[in-house]
């Protein structure tokens, strides 16, 4: 079994497939808006293997006080096999001198499971009056 290859990357070429891969329609619908997206991150990773692209991560970060985790996802055919974590993980070494690492997921034990394996904690395990967290979708 080949081993994946993670690098920094901003290709833009193989997108679409991958997002459609794992039913993240809110981005495929609008394929200009994706390119748009990843090309505006402040850091992209992917994860190839056999040099076919398999997984990505982005963040978008001020480099000194935040780092916000946006996407981190496998192709279905290549999870299972470390390599969500080698992705997360690049970006907490890129930007290992900043403090805050956020990130929005979805409601899903197995999501929560990842994370927190990778060092993340949900908002309410700060206990409680410690932190609040807002969003706004438009």
């Amino acid at each position: 079994m080949d081993e994946p290859v993670i690098a920094e990357e901003k290709s833009l070429d193989e997108l679409l497939p991958l997002y459609q891969a794992v039913g993240w329609t809110a981005y495929t619908a609008d394929p200009d808006l994706l390119r748009a997206a990843v090309a505006g991150s402040s850091y992209v990773v992917t994860a190839r293997l056999a040099g076919r692209l398999v997984g990505l991560a982005r963040a978008i970060s001020d480099d000194a006080t935040i780092c916000y985790l946006q996407d981190v996802l496998v192709h279905p055919e290549a999870q299972r096999r470390n390599i969500g974590r080698a992705l997360v993980n690049a970006v907490i070494e890129r930007y290992a001198a900043v403090r805050q690492k956020v990130l929005l997921t979805d409601d899903e034990p197995a999501q929560r499971a990842f994370y927190e394996a990778l060092g993340y904690a949900e908002i309410r395990d700060f206990g409680p009056g410690t932190l609040r967290a807002f969003v706004r979708f438009d």
